[in-house]
């Protein structure tokens, strides 16, 4: 099997696809052949802190993932934050629904109190101390 990279792309593409990829408009013009071994020492060394990218010739190769920058961090942070008050707003209105209904149980109360507590302590963390947030623990 044949296998092509493209630099631009940072993308393998096999010969055998290559009508498919031409039919589509998606065949790369830098692409250049990467022998089998290569391609599979990469495929399966990647990750773990090393990611695949093009050398100074467009050829492939590993190197070490560099740190997240502290905008990169506060970042994932605020992306963080905003999936756990989903997930606690979409726990808290099931909850709240009972408690307007007057059919709460008492653990459902209980349980409304420590996800709204849950969610008072997400909003209130600094994010701009990533990575060193303490992040709240999730209600049992």
């Amino acid at each position: 099997m044949t296998i092509f990279y493209s630099a631009t792309s940072n993308g393998f593409y096999p010969d055998s696809s290559k009508a498919a990829y031409l039919l589509a408009g998606c065949w790369p013009d830098d692409g250049v052949v990467v022998s089998e071994d290569w391609y599979n020492y990469l495929i399966n060394n990647q990750g773990n802190g090393k990611e695949i990218t093009p050398d100074e010739y467009g050829q492939p190769v590993l190197i070490s993932r560099p740190e997240p920058t502290e905008a990169e961090l506060i970042s994932q942070a605020e992306a963080l934050r905003a999936s756990l008050m989903s997930e606690a707003n979409t726990r808290i209105l099931p909850l709240q629904d009972a408690g307007a209904l007057g059919i709460a149980t008492d653990d459902e109360r209980a349980a409304l109190e420590r996800w709204r507590l849950y969610r008072v302590m997400l909003n209130r963390l600094d994010i701009s101390t990533a990575p060193g947030i303490q992040w709240p623990e999730l209600p049992a």
